[in-house]
């Protein structure tokens, strides 16, 4: 009996005296002092028991292991083969009477710790446990991408304000400039008037002073013709005033404001509305048997490729003052396009929504392009005969090194590189170190993709795309009339191939056997000059980019 951190001695508890055992009898299950357990090993019955010290019984404690039949309340003791049961002596008189292969459990259990069973059953508590850590990971990176959604969100509400102010801003600066040249021309027309009637007043003072002094002053004759003439002069300024009058306007300012402002102070009551979409989370867990180790986690099944559609996200033109020549385009975790440019020492980053971000300034003209993992890319540079490492945030060239040939597309998987490298494809860990060599079953191979132990290259000068081992061994290859020059090529989550045509102007998918083949784009669709492709297996978008220039999204269905 187990009392806090002490086990009791179950023989002397069952004489009413408490005793802390040293050992355990696993038959017996319970606890056994030094003097009973002599007494233990000595008696017939028990001698053969296993009895085992305490540190390790703290082991398995907590292992919930019944002997006793749930139907019965007897001990098991018989197990019947034919129906692979444990049974006690009642269950196998009343359902195992007729089975022939009724025998001891102790008999069947001598060898149960080098049994398949057992190791089956380690195997599927390993295998488990590796998917329930999966499953962890799985549901901290979709935490992590809440919170990254979340921060998006946030930026976007932050920038839309700052838009909306700045663009207020610049309305009322326009409106404010209209408010001040319509008043200042009323105002103008106004003091035109004023300036009028002022050169009046000033005039008819002078006049009224002057006829003063004529009255004093001047002979009967003046008085009488000067009245005459100073009437003429005040009769043609009130003509001219009244005129003035009759033509002058009173102007008032008023403000229609957009109904949209008005809307947006007085009825828009959002800033906007947070939605929360749901989706079968990726998983594939199966129900496992005892004997056997069943579940799997991201399991791929292949589809028929007739099944698939695309859908088009989004479709826009890089802006740049130098010439544009696409050669590669990938998509960066952080879902930003990145494309090589072979015109211009520069890579070009535009957003997912079609956002030019930056030009990133390399050391040559790029060629291919690859992400490594979700803080590096690598970039070659062709008949420059050398390769890039970058950090894909800020793109500082963290390692460098040249290869004695020239270096074409490059793939990575399982932390290697692989890289078209004059007629073969050169295998080269992060660092730079060649590792083997694997020749191809053609000279004339630009673009590559590695995935599964496979690599998938496009051969445009005997237009085909072909497969093969990681010996060069082929396994497959694919060649039609339409296809005329295979330039970029990608897999998707199903080994898929997806290859551009550079002349056709199409993009065919190939079955992940070589078997079959369907056109998912011709130039009907607007796909001119395509230079690469590449599909993103987290979010199932499809990028392709055209030599001059365009970028389309599509979203793989």
């Amino acid at each position: 009996m187990a009392t806090g951190n002490h086990i009791s001695c179950g023989p002397c508890m069952f004489d009413d005296v408490t005793k802390d055992a040293g050992r355990w009898c696993t038959n017996c299950e319970e606890g056994l002092c030094e003097d009973c357990e002599n007494v233990h090993r000595k008696g017939k019955t028990t001698r053969n028991h296993r009895v085992i010290s305490i540190e390790d019984y703290r082991k398995i404690e907590h292992v919930s292991i019944s002997q006793v039949c749930e139907h019965h309340g007897e001990n098991l003791e018989w197990f019947c083969k034919s129906h692979d049961e444990v049974l006690c002596v009642v269950c196998v008189p009343s359902k195992h009477n007729a089975c022939s292969d009724v025998i001891p459990i102790s008999v069947n259990s001598a060898d149960s710790r080098q049994s398949t069973a057992f190791s089956d059953l380690e195997e599927t508590i390993n295998g488990t446990l590796r998917n329930v850590k999966q499953c962890i990971r799985n549901r901290e990176s979709a935490s992590n991408e809440l919170e990254k959604q979340e921060l998006e969100i946030k930026t976007m509400v932050h920038e839309t304000r700052t838009n909306i102010n700045s663009h207020l801003d610049r309305l009322q600066e326009k409106l404010l400039y209209e408010l001040r040249s319509s008043s200042d021309t009323c105002k103008s027309k106004y003091i035109k008037l004023l300036q009028k009637l002022k050169s009046t007043e000033e005039m008819l003072t002078k006049v009224r002073e002057q006829t003063t002094h004529m009255k004093q002053f001047s002979s009967d004759i003046q008085v009488f013709l000067g009245t005459r003439q100073v009437s003429r002069q005040i009769d043609r300024e009130v003509e001219s005033i009244k005129s003035e009058f009759d033509a002058t306007k009173d102007y008032e300012l008023k403000v229609s404001m957009h109904s949209l402002i008005t809307k947006l102070s007085n009825d828009v009551e959002e800033f906007g509305k947070i939605m929360v979409s749901e989706s079968a989370t990726n998983f594939d867990l199966r129900a496992q048997k005892f004997d056997q180790a069943q579940m799997k986690i991201n399991v791929q099944r292949s589809r028929s490729i007739l099944d698939i559609q695309l859908q088009l996200i989004r479709s826009f033109q890089i802006k740049s003052k130098n010439e544009i020549r696409v050669i590669g385009c990938i998509i960066l975790p952080n879902r930003n396009l990145l494309i090589a440019n072979k015109k211009d020492n520069h890579l070009i980053e535009y957003s997912d929504t079609g956002e030019h971000i930056r030009d990133i300034p390399v050391s040559s003209k790029p060629y291919g392009i690859a992400v490594i993992d979700p803080s590096r890319i690598v970039v070659t540079y062709g008949e420059y005969s050398y390769i890039e490492i970058m950090n894909y945030e800020n793109f500082n060239v963290q390692k460098n090194f040249r290869l004695p040939k020239n270096c074409w597309g490059v793939s990575h998987a399982d932390g290697k590189l692989y890289v078209v490298y004059g007629d073969s494809i050169q295998v080269l860990d992060v660092s730079g170190r060649q590792m083997k060599t694997i020749e191809t079953a053609s000279m004339r191979v630009t673009r590559i993709n590695v995935t599964r132990e496979k690599i998938i290259c496009s051969d445009w000068e005997q237009k085909k795309v072909y497969c093969c081992q990681m010996n060069g061994k082929k396994l497959w290859q694919f060649q039609k009339n339409s296809m005329k020059f295979p330039k970029g090529l990608t897999v998707d989550n199903y080994q898929n191939v997806y290859v551009v045509d550079f002349i056709s102007e199409n993009l065919t998918i190939i079955q992940h056997d070589g078997s079959a083949s369907k056109t998912l784009l011709t130039s009907l669709d607007g796909l001119r000059f395509p230079s690469d492709v590449y599909y993103d297996k987290v979010t199932n978008a499809l990028l392709i980019c055209n030599e001059r220039g365009t970028v389309s999204l599509y979203k793989v269905l």
